[in-house]
């Protein structure tokens, strides 16, 4: 079972990051030796016929657009109330029943953050010189003060301070995350300052060596362990984090560790895809950055990839329907998350984590783009009828289970960051734009073999959408 209890900021005790609870629960797994077989991972085909449904629109309606306005703005004031102004840390995570007091940063949040402050001034949400002033005191803490080793930042900090907390690991995914951040900050502005601070903190950081020798990257190092015992080499959110390297102008990975990592093929219920034993946010997070539309590399499209991984998902979750009923084509969808007994790296299938009919809301939103229709189904679903307790100041908590009457008392920085950034993606293509034209995007997308080609994703999105409830 993959629990992690959460740690106070004084207890002495270290925390660990969803990645490494992942990774070492997968180290035990039967299912790891089928991925190093290379083989295809044949999973339980959906039982029952498929009934046709009416085609689904290919444009929001007004009133999916007035929801997602409402979302957006929700998730806009956590990264706004819930971050540290001078230092421009954002909270890991927000108790929202309580005046929350904690100091725990996250570099990861704050990437989200930097990219919720160019959605937030897009739209209004913030006037311009408050934007630019978080922006670049932001980046002048993270250049200037912020501790780092090699231009890589620590998991969690103090957000007053930047110090880091609980022994955390210099990470490479949360490193990627908080560069995509400041990349998209620099093109979203195009102010000199800006620009001067973003090109100083994602050049400083060696890729090279996180992957010394092999050309995989490790998860990250800790002055007290040295390299973490794993490395990025199967299907997951690490995308961002080798494009993002192979596309350094300073200290670039070899495009060849593009190659390195393993893609293993899954089937079920008729849909064969790249996938992992992994929760759903694997096929989330690179994407809210990476404009993957319309292009692909020898092995796949990995926008159409996600489509069709969503997909699965969702008939996983109705699958188990007979087990937890709450589960239904409106209200489905779980990934890494808070839940009644702790922190829980779940999802499927197959099956990982203690499923107990929880959902978690960035499930759905962190997957707006993939499945328009499908997703806005759940996310409006979930507020009207479960509102008075799923909903707060901050959009969605981060878990609740319906069938225990239970109701998270947090919201978590990444997971509503995933679900602003995808929301505004699906509704403008906002982040998809201002990050896309990154030279270091591009040279990483360039130097990796990326084509691009012509695709119909509404007309297959339409396909799936209309598939059994």
């Amino acid at each position: 079972m993959f629990y992690s209890k959460s740690v106070s900021t004084n207890d002495g005790r270290r925390r660990f990051s969803r990645r490494e609870i992942f990774h070492a629960g997968m180290s035990t797994a039967a299912a790891l030796r089928l991925q190093a077989a290379g083989q295809t991972a044949r999973l339980p085909t959906m039982a029952g016929p498929a009934k046709p449904q009416a085609p689904v629109p290919s444009i929001l309606s007004p009133e999916d657009d007035h929801f997602l306005e409402e979302l957006e703005k929700a998730n806009f004031l956590f990264f706004i109330e819930q971050a540290d102004p001078a230092t421009g840390l954002v909270k890991d995570r927000c108790n929202v029943r309580t005046t929350d007091q904690s100091i725990v940063g996250s570099i990861a949040a704050t990437g989200f953050g930097l990219t919720a402050i160019c959605i937030g001034h897009r739209r209004g949400y913030i006037s311009e010189n408050e934007a630019y002033t978080r922006v670049l005191n932001t980046l002048r803490f993270l250049y200037e003060k912020m501790p780092n080793h090699r231009g890589f930042y620590f998991h969690f900090a103090n957000i007053k301070t930047g110090e880091r907390i609980w022994e955390s690991e210099i990470s490479s995914i949360d490193t990627a995350i908080l560069l995509c951040g400041v990349l998209t900050s620099r093109q979203s502005f195009r102010h000199s300052e800006i620009t001067r601070l973003a090109i100083a903190i994602t050049s400083r950081v060696e890729w090279a060596w996180l992957s010394e020798d092999t050309s995989l990257v490790s998860l990250g190092w800790s002055p007290e362990r040295g390299f973490l015992p794993y490395r990025w080499d199967y299907y997951s959110e690490l995308m961002m984090i080798y494009l993002v390297g192979i596309g350094s102008a300073t200290h670039a990975l070899p495009p060849e560790s593009w190659n390195a990592w393993k893609r293993t093929t899954f089937e079920y219920a008729g849909l064969r895809y790249i996938g992992s034993f992994a929760p759903l946010f694997v096929n989330q997070y690179s994407q809210a950055w990476f404009d993957f539309r319309g292009k692909r590399d020898q092995y796949a499209d990995y926008f159409l990839n996600s489509i069709y991984a969503t997909e699965v998902h969702r008939l996983f979750c109705l699958e188990m329907h007979k087990d937890f009923p709450d589960y239904s084509d409106d209200l489905w969808g779980i990934t890494a998350s808070d839940s009644e007994h702790g922190y829980v790296v779940w999802g499927g299938p197959p099956a990982i984590g203690p499923i107990d009919g929880t959902v978690v809301p960035s499930a759905a939103g962190g997957s707006l783009p993939f499945l328009p229709q499908a997703t806005l189904r759940v996310l409006k679903n979930m507020k009207n009828r479960y509102g008075d307790r799923a909903w707060c100041r901050y959009g969605f908590v981060n878990a609740f289970n319906p069938l225990n009457n239970w109701y998270d008392d947090f919201v978590v920085g990444i997971d509503t960051g995933i679900t602003m950034l995808m929301a505004e993606n699906l509704r403008t293509s906002f982040v998809w734009n201002m990050f896309m034209t990154n030279p270091e995007a591009e040279r990483g997308l360039q130097k990796a073999g990326f084509k691009s080609y012509s695709i119909d994703y509404q007309a297959v999105q339409a396909k799936l959408e209309g598939r059994t409830k």
